[in-house]
């Protein structure tokens, strides 16, 4: 597999090299610090398996390298870096077809298991996208256990063991991870997983981490 990670910083790309090493023996990393070697490695005969491309970085124009990337390699799973935190921005990424977004501030396993749930073909989501205190609806109030995105308004559509098994995916965590953490096998990880995709009228992973907004505290 070959990942190219784009930075301006040598720290970053030194620091997600190594971190990335942890994916398995059969990697090859191409690094670039500007838009303009972004574009020369992508022009380099086959595209690379994987992008991990920092928002902001020189000959970056708001994000066009972004729209640039998706319309010249719409196959190419395009992961993104940044050291903001901005909900918004987040979300136009993701609607441009962005396979996750990391701010820098998370921690170096956090990173990972977000780059191996993109491997897999899943797309990540910040957590922080999650609404912690949804608006409730008028006439509602936060101590309502049936108001509209509560807590308990989840367990009355899933068990404390589904719930648990949602957190961790709102964290981007693959099955693997998500079984061992809960000490529970991969093949129970996937029969709750169906259970909450049926309980929140979903598909997928993406769709169930998406749905979970009306979650506070997730």
């Amino acid at each position: 597999m070959k990942i190219l990670i784009a930075d301006d910083h040598h720290l970053i790309l030194e620091g997600v090299k190594s971190k990335l090493c942890e994916l398995g023996d059969d990697l090859e990393f191409a690094t670039a610090m500007t838009i303009d070697e972004v574009r020369a490695q992508l022009a380099q005969g086959m595209p690379p398996d994987l992008l991990i491309m920092d928002l902001s970085m020189p000959g970056a124009s708001g994000l066009d390298h972004v729209v640039e990337v998706r319309e010249r390699f719409p196959s190419l799973p395009l992961v993104m870096l940044s050291g903001a935190e901005d909900a918004r921005q987040m979300k136009d990424l993701l609607a441009l077809g962005v396979r996750g977004y990391i701010p820098k501030a998370y921690s170096p396993d956090i990173m990972l298991s977000a780059i191996r749930l993109v491997i897999s073909g899943g797309v990540y989501v910040p957590p922080m996208l999650l609404d912690p205190e949804p608006v409730k609806p008028a006439g509602q109030t936060a101590a309502d256990p049936h108001a509209e995105g509560s807590l308990e308004g989840l367990r009355s559509l899933l068990t404390e063991r589904q719930v648990d098994v949602l957190r961790l995916l709102a964290l981007g965590k693959p099955n693997k991870s998500i079984a061992r953490d809960l000490s529970i096998s991969e093949g129970t990880v996937k029969i709750h997983l169906a259970a909450i995709f049926r309980a929140l009228n979903v598909r997928n992973r993406v769709e169930a981490v998406v749905a979970s907004r009306r979650l506070s505290g997730l």
